[in-house]
C-alpha cells in the first residue's frame, strides 16, 4: 500500500488563506449616515442664515428717548403687522409699501384717530357715490391757511381692505382722471413718491412729503420695499 506524501511547500502556499488587513473597512451605511449628517448641518446652516435675513430686516430704529417702551413696542408691533400685506400690494399694484405704511401712520396719527380705529380708514380716503362713509370734521389746506370742514370719508371693514382700497387708488387713479397718480407709481424711491403724492394731488398740506419722508426714514420703512 502507497504510503501519502505531503504536499511540497509550493503546492501548501495554494491553500494558506488569506489574512484580511488589520483595519476594517468603513460599512455602506456607515458612508451614507456621514453624508447625510454634512447635509443636515449645510440645511441647518442655511435655514440660519435666511433666518438671519428676515429677523433683521424686521430692526427698526433704536426707542426715541421721549417715547415710552409701551408706545414704542406698540407701534413696532403695528409696523410689523401691515408690512407683509403692503410688501403684497406693491408686487400687485407698484405702489411702494414704504408708502403704504408710511401714509398709513401719518393719516391715521398710528392708528389713533377716529376714522382709523372706528372705521378702518387709515389714509383719510374720501368716499364715492353709494359707498359705505360716515362724515367727520377734517382740515383742508386752502388759500394758505388750514380750515376746517365736514368730509364724507369711505368706511371699511378692516384695515386690509383699507390698504388695498389706497394701493388701488393710487394705481388706477380717480374716476375722472385714471393718470391722477402717475407720477406716485413712476418713482423709483420712497422721496420721489412723496413728493409725487403732492404733486399729484393727494394731499392739500405743503409740507405732506416731508412728514412723510422723515416718518419713512425713523422707522427705516423703506427696507420693506420689494427689490425689483
Amino acid at each position: 500500500m502507497a504510503t501519502k506524501r505531503k504536499p511540497s511547500p509550493q503546492i501548501r502556499k495554494k491553500y494558506v488563506k488569506k489574512r484580511r488587513p488589520t483595519g476594517r473597512r468603513p460599512k455602506k451605511n456607515q458612508k451614507v449616515m456621514k453624508q447625510w449628517l454634512v447635509l443636515g448641518a449645510l440645511s441647518i446652516f442655511v435655514i440660519l442664515i435666511i433666518a438671519g435675513m428676515f429677523k433683521s430686516e424686521e430692526k427698526v430704529v433704536e426707542k426715541p428717548t421721549n417715547m415710552t417702551n409701551q408706545t414704542y413696542d406698540a407701534r413696532v408691533a403695528w409696523i410689523n403687522e401691515l408690512a407683509p400685506y403692503a410688501r403684497e400690494l406693491q408686487k400687485k399694484y407698484g405702489v411702494l409699501a414704504s408708502i403704504s405704511i408710511g401714509q398709513a401712520i401719518l393719516e391715521s396719527n398710528w392708528n389713533s384717530s377716529d376714522l382709523a380705529s372706528q372705521y378702518h380708514n387709515l389714509y383719510g380716503v374720501k368716499a364715492d357715490a353709494n359707498q359705505r362713509s360716515v362724515l367727520l370734521p377734517t382740515k383742508e389746506y386752502e388759500n394758505g391757511e388750514w380750515v376746517t370742514i365736514n368730509g364724507r370719508f369711505a368706511v371699511y371693514n378692516s384695515w386690509q381692505d383699507s390698504m388695498h382700497a389706497h394701493a388701488k387708488l393710487l394705481a388706477h387713479g380717480t374716476s375722472w382722471n385714471p393718470q391722477q397718480y402717475a407720477h406716485v407709481l413712476s418713482a423709483k424711491d420712497y422721496a420721489t413718491a412723496a413728493k409725487a403724492l403732492t404733486q399729484d394731488g393727494y394731499a392739500t398740506d405743503p409740507t405732506y412729503a416731508q412728514k412723510l419722508i422723515e416718518i419713512i426714514n425713523t422707522w427705516h420703512l423703506n427696507r420693506f420695499d420689494r427689490k425689483t
